[in-house]
């Protein structure tokens, strides 16, 4: 039987026999949306495909370790937001407020959408690029938040903070896309 028409579960077996052409297979499937997740979080094409890279060869690596517990296309993700993070954290400046030092008000308003934004005229690459103009920290919980669909609580684990932290990050974060959203 021919290798692309192989389900993924199958192809999973030949991976951990090392089989080279399921390898391939599973890249082609699963390259661009990877591709898309580590670029959300690296910001730079060309080290958005090597950090993809590299993920799919610490999966590959680590694919005696996939027990099927979840699809395994959210697994692989989870490989390379992990994978994307560390790359960031280690080539960039990225610094998370500390919030215990300070107060703030938070505002239960979690919502992102005001009356004075135009939801017509919006598109979601503009969303997209606003979000990538806000500051580090605030891109990367928002990108994990609605683009990658995490909850709080494993932000927190993914990005090691508190949750008092996250929350007061996300806050602002939505409120600070919020307000450039309606400048557009």
């Amino acid at each position: 039987m021919n290798i692309k028409n192989q389900n993924i579960e199958d192809l999973i077996a030949l991976c951990k026999n090392n089989n080279q052409k399921a390898q391939f297979e599973i890249y082609n499937r699963y390259c661009k949306a990877m591709y898309n997740v580590a670029f959300r979080i690296v910001k730079d094409e060309h080290f958005a495909q090597d950090v993809m890279q590299e993920g799919f060869l610490k999966a590959f690596t680590k694919i005696n370790d996939y027990k099927q517990e979840v699809a395994f296309g959210a697994w692989l993700k989870k490989i390379i937001i992990n994978y994307s993070i560390d790359f960031y954290k280690k080539n960039n400046s990225f610094q998370v407020e500390d919030i215990s030092k300070q107060l703030y008000k938070i505002e239960e308003n979690d919502g992102i959408i005001s009356e004075n934004i135009d939801l017509n005229s919006l598109k979601v690459k503009q969303v997209l690029d606003t979000i990538l103009q806000l500051k580090d920290n605030y891109r990367m919980v928002l990108t994990l938040f609605y683009i990658e669909g995490y909850d709080q609580e494993e932000i927190c684990e993914i990005l090691n903070i508190t949750y008092a932290n996250c929350r007061t990050t996300l806050s602002r974060a939505k409120d600070s896309l919020r307000k450039k959203l309606e400048e557009i």
